[in-house]
């Protein structure tokens, strides 16, 4: 059988500390009412292990008083005033146990409750990077608190960047820098803007992004109650390549192999 050290440790400290100040005051000096000391332990006792061992420890403590009190006079037995020591002690012992024991049990499901939101967290992440649909999750301030392995393939973002948790405009710079869109260079400055405004405006009007190695991504932005923003990236590559003009195929692949090349230089400069 388990030994459960934090039932006894309070009820024990209650008895111990009991004894001790009976022992002390009859037989070596006059010891103080004990009683805040035993209250004191009686929180200690429901903090650690729940109600039931505040309980028992009330009871140990209001029976070591009794102990305590026995005989403390002149005359024997007890009188009012000891009694009314004793019934204090009583109800504030019991409330003290009660009340700590209840904030124990709040603050333990609290905790329980933020560990399985946790776990559910780490599940629907792990879900989303399973699946081909780039994901990038902003909070208020349009920093990316999570983006899932399809984006970062897609854009070439690296884990360290990514868990950087680089704002929303770092990541179109990004795919600017590294030549991830397929769109000319004077282009470019007016689409990331327009892309950046889209996103604070919440405007979820769904757009195709054209990428240079030939993907095209539908873009859409979601707000969120708190003010956040959930962006997706679809690929719609078989449902929009096919209605490319076949007399521009040669200069979508020059367009292609250009940024293939910008991307490798980029790529060798960071070596």
């Amino acid at each position: 059988m388990r030994f459960e050290w934090r039932v006894i440790s309070g009820p024990a400290l209650t008895a111990i500390t009991g004894f001790a100040a009976f022992l002390i005051d009859r037989h070596i000096a006059a010891v103080p009412n004990p009683a805040p000391l035993f209250v004191c332990i009686v929180a200690l006792a429901s903090s650690i292990s729940g109600i039931t061992s505040g309980l028992i420890s009330a009871a140990i403590a209001v029976a070591a008083s009794a102990l305590f009190f026995l005989d403390h006079r002149a005359l024997p037995g007890y009188d009012t005033a000891d009694v009314a020591r004793m019934l204090m002690l009583a109800a504030t012992a019991a409330g003290t146990a009660v009340i700590t024991g209840m904030l124990r049990q709040k603050w333990i499901d609290a905790f329980a409750a933020d560990k399985q939101h946790h776990a559910t967290s780490e599940r629907l992440a792990a879900a989303l990077d399973q699946v081909d649909i780039g994901i990038v999750l902003l909070d208020a301030d349009t920093r990316a608190e999570f983006i899932n392995r399809a984006f970062r393939d897609y854009f070439a973002l690296s884990d360290a960047q990514a868990d950087s948790k680089p704002p929303f405009v770092a990541l179109m710079y990004h795919g600017r820098d590294t030549g991830a869109y397929e769109l000319p260079e004077d282009e470019m400055s007016a689409f990331v803007t327009k892309r950046i405004e889209m996103m604070r405006a919440g405007d979820s009007t769904p757009i195709n992004l054209n990428l240079a190695d030939g993907q095209v991504l539908r873009f859409s932005c979601t707000a969120l109650p708190d003010g956040g923003r959930m962006l997706s990236y679809t690929p719609v590559t078989d449902l929009v390549r096919h209605t490319d003009d076949p007399a521009r195929a040669d200069e979508y692949r020059a367009q292609r192999a250009g940024r293939e090349r910008h991307l490798a230089r980029l790529l060798r400069a960071a070596e």
